[in-house]
């Protein structure tokens, strides 16, 4: 079994750094300090998919470095609050938030337990490739369920549904990086709906996190000396076999990755 490989620590910590913004300008067009599969057309879709306007309230789960959250805020010009386990993460996302106080904070905090929030509080609330990480699924999304407002509007993606036969060796390179959760197809579907959702939607994106893995893997290799510096050659190497993996398995369609999109009824 592979060793354990951290991506999150040193792709936060290191956020400021120029190698690291380049990489994510090459994988992704545009820099929100990504760690997921979500490519820009998925990213401009977002909003309109969750119906943001000026003055919706919205939670993100899992906010990584706070890019993305702080771009929906000044470009819709919501409220915002990020959440996520990652202290250096949420470190990093509370300094780039300077000067947007009111509108934006970010928060330490486990989602796979009962958020910090009221009932019937929020517009809406997403999660960009992190439901996958975080045990108890179900109460995860009814967690979500529970904070969104009669009409609010839910997002999530899942990396890990399964398409096809998968080796041992597969599951563990690509759960080398953490804890995951692996679904089979229609699960989501069926805790989605249980937890009281409607009007559910469901887009496949299988293709473009392939090709996202791929860029991702040939930015870092193009910065190989520079990022074997920062991060030791041995987690360097492991975080390449990471992403040729989710690039193998996703071109192949033997994991597949969903969008998918619920409201809470009236």
């Amino acid at each position: 079994m592979p060793a354990g490989v951290d991506l999150y620590n040193s792709a936060y910590a290191n956020y400021g750094d120029e190698v690291y913004r380049q990489v994510r300008m090459e994988t992704y067009g545009e820099d929100f300090g990504q760690t997921s599969w979500v490519n820009t057309e998925e990213s401009r879709e977002i909003p309109r998919l969750l119906g943001l306007k000026v003055d919706s309230s919205v939670v993100e789960v899992g906010c990584g470095s706070g890019g993305y959250a702080l771009y929906l805020a000044k470009s819709v010009g919501c409220k915002l609050i990020g959440i996520d386990l990652n202290q250096p993460g949420i470190e990093n996302a509370n300094r780039l938030a300077a000067g947007l106080e009111g509108r934006v904070r970010f928060e330490l905090c486990d989602a796979s337990k009962r958020l910090p929030f009221a009932d019937e509080n929020f517009d809406a609330v997403f999660s960009n490739d992190v439901l996958c990480h975080l045990p108890g699924r179900d109460k995860v999304i009814g967690e979500m369920f529970r904070i969104l407002k009669p009409g609010g509007r839910m997002l999530f993606s899942d990396a890990l549904v399964i398409g096809g036969m998968v080796s041992h060796e597969e599951i563990a390179t690509r759960s080398s990086i953490g804890f995951y959760v692996y679904s089979p197809p229609g699960e989501n579907e069926r805790l989605i709906e249980r937890a009281g959702f409607r009007e559910i939607r469901v887009s496949d994106t299988t293709e473009h996190a392939a090709a996202t893995a791929l860029r991702w893997r040939d930015a870092r290799e193009k910065r190989r000396r520079e990022l074997v510096a920062m991060e030791g050659e041995q987690n360097f190497e492991g975080l390449q076999k990471f992403l040729l993996c989710v690039y193998r398995l996703t071109s192949e369609r033997r994991l597949l990755r969903y969008l998918y999109v619920g409201e809470r009824p009236l």
